[in-house]
């Protein structure tokens, strides 16, 4: 047993082995804290910050677009949106089922919602929803406790005023494609639900100037990630502001004026290439693209047969008929050919065995360059296209503009078309130019197949003798040098250009301006899409009918500027688009009357529709049983 003095000692080291245990915990414990704090303690502090500090970015507004004086084009306008950050939402489909109760959610965002959830960075925020109207954002607002990560957004959208008749001019914006995000390094700002990138038009050519620079701001969270308050603020910095060409009045007139019918209004100005406007109808709205559409309304888009997608004065190609009439008249000025020399006109012109028909079956009798233009006598060119050769042709075409873009004009997507030459004819068949083919590109068919925008250039060079280029920018367009041709032919044709509208038997008569001192010079067209031995009004379908045209300038003495009309079968020139030339132009010099001629067509074009409306379809009558004679 053993003594209280070994008791004493056995307890003394127990003791003391604990306490030295202690000490060295102790100690460990204190070195760790001395550590942490000292060495570490700002790495630490700042994990603390970020815990309770969240940055969040703020997509930059987009410049405006306004027009020529300053009206606006493209603006931003206020919106309320609800977005909602994946990482701090607990459940998404539950909290998608509680703001069913306060929005409108299909089941198509309800699956985009949660696939972005799955596949971006959850401290990112979703867009649920755009355009929330004040009811709604103010009740999301009261629910906001319940719901966890969800946080509704006062932010800016895309505004066209205009709508349609600007629609494939501006083109529209919409959120990046993954393929711009990766270009882009993978910018998180890319991925925000506000940010947006131009898709079409002006919009896209001009995307970079536009964009301006993100802003950010500093906000104390809670646990939840829900924001306590704001601590400061780095506004984001709006793009350039930038001022277009266009005529904002000029352009809606022009979108108003086709009306009905499918086609192009291209306007420029002949001193500097100014475009004033450029139409194409029908259009797409840019408010509703940019705000996203449903698949049946893309499909209707997509189904229409008037092409509403696509923009008609740079996207659309159409053989120039009589309007290219005047580049083989100074093609064969150019090659000696008098302009008073008379070709004798009996209504067709024989090649081999095959007959060239003039349009008037009759035929035009004596004819020189003046009438040859002011009649449009097809004969006269068949005869001076063989005599010249395709070559001259091609190269006067190529001088005034016509088979090529323009790299001075702000639009994607320019097509070039087809100014046919044997080079080009080799190329694309591996064939042979025949004579045949001269003829008919010497009258604008054939292979031929230009834009309305090249017929706008092609008439402003005829009409100033410069080498005018497009431009969708005010007040950078350039006075051009001198095109390669000799300015008396030149005066020539302008002339016959005057007595086709003005004088006492041309074939736009009815289309001279109801002005006292302005007169306006052009050219008639119409370009046959299907040989038919009947191809008037509603006798056949109509895209089978001819396509109208019509070049023009104003005032004839000092062309200050020039127009091209192209309406998709519309029948002849004379009927279709230089009608709609006419009051375009009258626009520019006086409004007032401009528009009491549109209003009386809308009028008109109104109680069509109703007509047609109140018609029963033949379908509807058989099903009747009602026998209707065929």
């Amino acid at each position: 047993m053993k003594s209280d003095v070994e008791r004493d000692r056995t307890f003394t080291r127990r003791a003391l082995f604990v306490g030295g245990l202690q000490a060295a915990a102790g100690a460990l414990i204190g070195g760790r804290m001395v550590y942490l704090s000292v060495f570490e303690g700002e790495k630490y502090a700042t994990l603390a910050e970020d815990n309770r500090v969240a940055v969040r970015l703020i997509s930059p507004r987009r410049g405006w677009l306004t027009d020529r004086t300053g009206q606006p084009l493209a603006i931003n306008q206020p919106e309320y949106t609800l977005e909602l950050i994946p990482e701090q939402v607990p459940d998404i489909a539950a909290t998608l089922r509680q703001l069913q109760e306060l929005i409108v959610l299909t089941p198509e965002e309800i699956k985009r919602i949660e696939e972005e959830a799955g596949t971006r960075p959850g401290y990112l925020p979703i867009q649920v929803a755009g355009n929330v109207d004040w009811e709604a954002y103010t009740a999301i607002n009261v629910r906001l406790p319940e719901l966890d990560g969800v946080q509704p957004v006062r932010g800016f959208s895309r505004y066209y005023p205009d709508g349609e008749a600007v629609g494939h001019l501006m083109g529209y914006v919409a959120a990046p494609t993954r393929e711009q995000y990766l270009e882009a390094d993978k910018d998180p700002l890319f991925l925000h639900p506000a940010f947006k990138v131009g898709k079409d038009g002006v919009e896209r050519t001009m995307d970079e100037r536009l964009r301006g620079e993100r802003g950010a701001r500093r906000v104390e969270v809670n646990a939840r990630g829900r924001i306590i308050r704001e601590l400061d603020t780095r506004p984001d910095t709006p793009g350039e502001n930038i001022r277009l060409s266009i005529d904002r009045d000029l352009q809606v007139f022009a979108a108003r004026r086709i009306g009905p019918e499918s086609g192009s209004v291209v306007v420029l100005d002949t001193m500097t290439g100014e475009v004033l406007t450029m139409v194409s109808m029908p259009a797409f709205d840019p408010n509703a693209l940019s705000d996203g559409i449903s698949y049946k309304e893309w499909d209707a888009l997509t189904g229409d047969e008037m092409n509403p997608l696509i923009n008609k004065s740079i996207q659309g190609l159409y053989p120039p008929g009589s309007t290219f009439k005047p580049v083989t008249a100074l093609a064969a000025l150019a090659n000696g050919v008098d302009p008073l020399d008379r070709v004798i006109c009996n209504g067709g012109y024989q090649l081999g065995r095959h007959r060239f028909a003039c349009w008037r079956r009759g035929g035009h009798g004596y004819v020189d360059l003046d009438k040859s233009i002011y009649q449009s006598c097809n004969v006269y060119y068949y005869t001076r296209g063989r005599q010249i050769g395709i070559d001259a042709i091609h190269s006067m075409g190529a001088k005034l503009g016509l088979g090529q873009t323009y790299d001075t004009l702000q639009l994607p997507n320019q097509k070039g078309g087809i100014l046919p030459d044997p080079a080009w004819k080799q190329e694309r068949y591996d064939q042979d130019w025949l004579v045949g083919e001269t003829l008919n590109s010497s009258i604008g068919q054939g292979y031929n197949a230009l834009s309305p925008l090249q017929l706008a250039v092609m008439v402003s060079r005829v009409a100033s003798g410069k080498k005018i280029m497009p431009t969708l920018l005010a007040g950078v367009g350039e006075t051009r040098e001198a095109v390669d041709i000799d300015p008396e032919h030149m005066a020539a044709v302008r002339h016959a250009m005057d007595l086709c509208v003005n004088g006492p038997a041309g074939t736009a008569g009815r289309s001279r301006l109801p002005l006292e001192n302005v007169r306006m010079g052009g050219k008639t067209g119409t370009a046959q899409v299907r040989a038919l031995a009947k191809n008037r009004g509603g006798s056949i379908p109509w895209k089978y009918r001819d396509h109208g045209l019509f070049v023009a300038f104003a005032p004839v003495e000092e062309p200050r500027y020039a127009i091209s009309v192209t309406i998709e079968h519309g029948g002849g020139g004379s009927v279709a688009a230089a009608p709609v030339a006419k009051d375009v132009m009258t626009f520019l010099y006086d409004k007032d009357k401009a528009m009491q001629s549109l209003t009386r067509l809308e009028e008109g074009w109104n109680r069509d529709r109703i007509s047609a409306e109140l018609v029963p379809s033949p379908e509807t009558e058989a099903a009747r049983g009602d026998p209707r004679p065929t």
